[in-house]
């Protein structure tokens, strides 16, 4: 087996930063320890002065494949992603056709082993009418079901009361939700367009989507998983009221209702819809520096469990669209361990409370086996990072296959010098290896 000697890191892991060596065999961790220079590898890096990370794992991505692929594909990125310090992704279901069966799901699967730089799991997709299909679906070997309880397109949103109570009482694993009300949309997207037409500016999105809309959903969500004691996930939470609504009173092991914030709505709030426009367009919408604020707090006080993208191309020229045609979303995975380094470099967060929210707690909330930690005998999914290594975010650095990004422009202090994927160099100072592809992440539940 190959073998890779990390020597004199600032490892950051488990609540702690201690200078250390590693030593990396095949696919796993080997040894951790003071003074391994003796060890025989057949690769020796010298780390010193720089920090290592476990592995990003990204809980929520949109990676467009299948069907979508003019966008993105899986190969594209994840690509992005190990480039950008993510080693593990799971991805959502609202691809062509929607992975709505045990079927179209494996489909996905068969073309990550192939395709993905990362290692993958992806969601079933939850729809109106395959609740008993989806009560199917190996635990231990997919991520879990999400569920569209806010605007979406086709068959994705469920909004039958009896259905979402099925789910929520039967589904013996996590709910991943998208929470907006439909109602309340609907409503204010007349209002507004009868005031604008199709001339509506992007910073009206936030009043389209607005709090009410996200609190009704999310609340309902909550009420749901409490009376069925539902192991529930509110993914990218956007208002600062919707952050009262999650408990840090308990260890995050023992919680059953657990909550994600989005990068998109840490770094930029409705002042950058002037500047931006479109490029920020997202469900739910970015909102006011109060809510962006409130956000951070959640994330510091262990109200929010986990830090992830929703990292959801498309091109250049969808997004060049009037409001009504323009698509939400945007690329994220490739600048979010590096933004959040950069926060910790103005002093807003630890570089320890970044790898909880980052790798330790997804892997704990999802039960990942051997992963999301750097430990002896676990995956050795790794990331070294260069903090004092400035570079702009440029076109012809962007690796989305989308080709822009809503950082263009933006320079960043730290730079990933190196990130291993279960053992195998992936990336290194602006170089991919794609001769491994990563491994399907599996599930201790």
């Amino acid at each position: 087996m190959n073998s890779t000697l990390i020597l004199n890191a600032k490892i950051v892991n488990e609540g702690a930063v201690v200078e250390n060596d590693v030593l990396i065999r095949g696919q796993h961790i080997e040894k951790i320890g003071a003074n391994l220079q003796s060890t025989p590898a057949d690769t020796v890096l010298d780390a010193k002065g720089k920090f290592l990370l476990p592995g990003a794992i990204d809980d929520q991505v949109h990676f467009r494949e299948p069907g979508l692929t003019h966008k993105a594909t899986i190969h594209s990125e994840s690509r992005a992603a190990v480039a950008g310090g993510v080693t593990s992704f799971m991805e959502m279901p609202n691809t062509k056709p929607p992975a709505f069966t045990r079927q179209l799901l494996e489909d996905k699967y068969s073309i990550a082993a192939k395709s993905s730089l990362g290692n993958y799991s992806f969601f079933m997709g939850a729809s109106n009418d395959n609740l008993e299909e989806v009560l199917q679906v190996d635990i231990k070997q997919v991520c879990g079901l999400k569920i569209f309880m806010g605007s979406s397109t086709g068959n994705l949103l469920v909004d039958n009361p009896k259905t979402l109570e099925g789910f929520f009482s039967k589904f013996p694993s996590i709910i991943a939700t998208h929470c907006e009300d439909e109602a309340t949309i609907n409503r204010n997207t007349e209002l507004f367009r009868k005031k604008y037409g199709d001339a509506l500016p992007a910073k009206m999105h936030p009043e389209i989507r607005n709090h009410e809309a996200c609190y009704l959903s999310s609340s309902f969500a909550v009420n749901l998983a409490k009376k069925h004691g539902t192991y529930l996930h509110i993914l990218h939470i956007s208002t600062e009221k919707e952050t009262h609504l999650f408990d840090n009173s308990i260890p995050l092991k023992d919680k059953k209702i657990t909550a994600e914030a989005c990068i998109h709505h840490l770094w930029f709030n409705d002042s950058d819809y002037d500047r931006l426009g479109m490029l920020i367009k997202w469900n739910p919408a970015v909102k006011t520096a109060r809510d962006q604020e409130a956000i951070l707090k959640a994330v510091l006080d262990d109200k929010i469990d986990v830090i992830a993208t929703d990292h959801a191309p498309h091109t250049w020229e969808e997004k060049q669209n009037d409001y009504f045609n323009a698509p939400s979303g945007g690329p994220l995975v490739q600048h979010s361990m590096v933004a959040m380094l950069e926060f910790y470099k103005q002093g807003k967060i630890s570089i320890e409370t970044i790898v909880q929210k980052m790798s330790h707690n997804p892997a704990i909330l999802f039960r990942i086996e051997k992963r999301g930690y750097i430990r002896e005998g676990y995956y050795a999914d790794l990331v070294l990072v260069d903090m004092d290594k400035p570079w702009k975010v440029e076109k012809q650095n962007i690796l989305a296959k989308c080709g822009w990004s809503p950082f263009e422009g933006q320079t960043f202090n730290a730079s990933i010098h190196s990130t291993w994927v279960s053992g195998h160099l992936a990336y290194q100072e602006g170089k991919l290896n794609d001769s491994k592809m990563g491994m399907r992440m599996t599930f201790a539940r």
